[in-house]
């Protein structure tokens, strides 16, 4: 976790999106604000651990573990939870959520931002472990938080889901995809989805809320290639976002 204060304050970010995890260190208040005081680097948003890695993180209650990270999040002055729709199985806990979020959000000042997700995909065949499915604006949700990389597995049109969400978008996933199977994450502007575009939109409509670069490095080579490639994507996000000229979305 260091390492990524480090790299953001190094190559100029404004701040940081905290991934709770199994990790320890990315759970305990004390040591992330002693990392964010260091490098000068905010935590921007607390990252709820929805994954299905990380369904013991905390326990194995899902709303517990909502509860503790827009506790965590408001503890580190971040204004912003995302948090993924309940799987399909987390039936109680789906049903009491829309209170859950309500009531948390009243008692610490946190917008939970629900994200959007995509369907498992074999062939033809598409199965979605969420209920009630992958897209969060349907039933519909409090605020939102849309990520460019799962729109390209999901098949989904980035643009109308943008609109579908509306002025409750309130935070940015930047990244790629070329519509494989499985969660890509490139740098964005290596993948078909319309990651200038979007953020043209953004800039136009006067977007207030939080723009995150959330890329893969893993098959970074080196920490010069990993540096290089975030490095790429800031600039690609502070130049769209500077836009006011719209473009076509061809």
């Amino acid at each position: 976790m260091s390492a990524a204060f480090d790299a953001a304050a190094e190559l100029g970010y404004d701040g940081v999106e905290l991934m709770v995890w199994n990790e320890p260190e990315s759970r305990q208040l004390r040591t992330v604000a002693r990392h964010a005081e260091r490098t000068g680097m905010p935590v921007l948003a607390v990252h709820a651990p929805c994954l299905a890695i990380t369904q013991r993180v905390w326990g194995a209650d899902p709303a517990e573990r909502l509860r503790r990270s827009v506790v965590l999040a408001a503890g580190l002055g971040a204004p912003v939870v995302v948090l993924h729709p309940p799987f399909r199985w987390q039936r109680r806990y789906a049903a009491g959520l829309a209170r859950q979020v309500d009531e948390l959000e009243r008692a610490h000042g946190v917008l939970v931002a629900m994200e959007n997700m995509f369907p498992l995909r074999r062939g033809r065949v598409r199965v979605s472990s969420y209920t009630p499915g992958h897209d969060p604006t349907i039933p519909g949700a409090r605020n939102y938080t849309l990520d460019l990389s799962h729109t390209a597995v999901a098949g989904d049109d980035a643009f109308a889901l943008l609109e579908r969400m509306g002025d409750r978008l309130v935070h940015l996933h930047l990244a790629d995809g070329t519509g494989e199977t499985h969660d890509e994450h490139l740098v964005p502007g290596r993948g078909t989805q319309p990651c200038a575009d979007v953020l043209r939109r953004l800039a136009l409509t006067g977007f207030a809320g939080t723009v995150v670069v959330e890329i893969s490095t893993r098959r970074a080579r080196s920490r010069n290639e990993r540096l290089d490639a975030l490095a790429e994507s800031l600039l690609f996000a502070r130049l769209h976002l500077s836009s006011r000229m719209p473009r076509s979305r061809a």
